[in-house]
């Protein structure tokens, strides 16, 4: 018996017929039946984390303020960036995202960190 699912994947492409084209390509294998691409959205992430353990399975939204000093006022400026991590729970999340920008020399602060529905990520590949 089929049955229809719905799950979001996040893919890196330059446009939306790039996406669909990459995701059914990547998800063909895994699929039997038909497989249909619902709805595509823009995502904005500036960094991904990927894990390299198997118990890592899930995907956390990260934002975060890097703080820069204004030179004209002296004033502090925060700018916001979303990194996806991906983890075993949330602590995982937090710690591997302290590893991630270990070598940053940007002063940050983490904003929020939330589990996504996201259930793979497909990096760009060069051909």
């Amino acid at each position: 018996m089929n049955k229809k699912v719905t799950e979001p994947y996040l893919v890196d492409a330059l446009s939306f017929t790039e996406a669909e084209a990459r995701i059914l390509e990547e998800e063909k294998p895994f699929i039997s039946g038909e497989l249909t691409v619902a709805d595509i959205k823009r995502a904005n992430y500036t960094e991904l984390f990927p894990a390299t353990d198997d118990a890592a399975d899930k995907w956390f939204k990260c934002k975060l303020y890097f703080i820069t000093l204004d030179e004209k006022s002296g004033a502090e400026k925060k700018t916001a960036a979303n990194i996806l991590v991906q983890a075993e729970d949330l602590r995982d999340a937090v710690k591997r995202l302290d590893e991630g920008m270990k070598g940053s020399m940007a002063d940050y602060q983490i904003a929020n960190v939330a589990e996504t529905a996201i259930m793979d990520v497909y990096p760009f590949k060069a051909e």
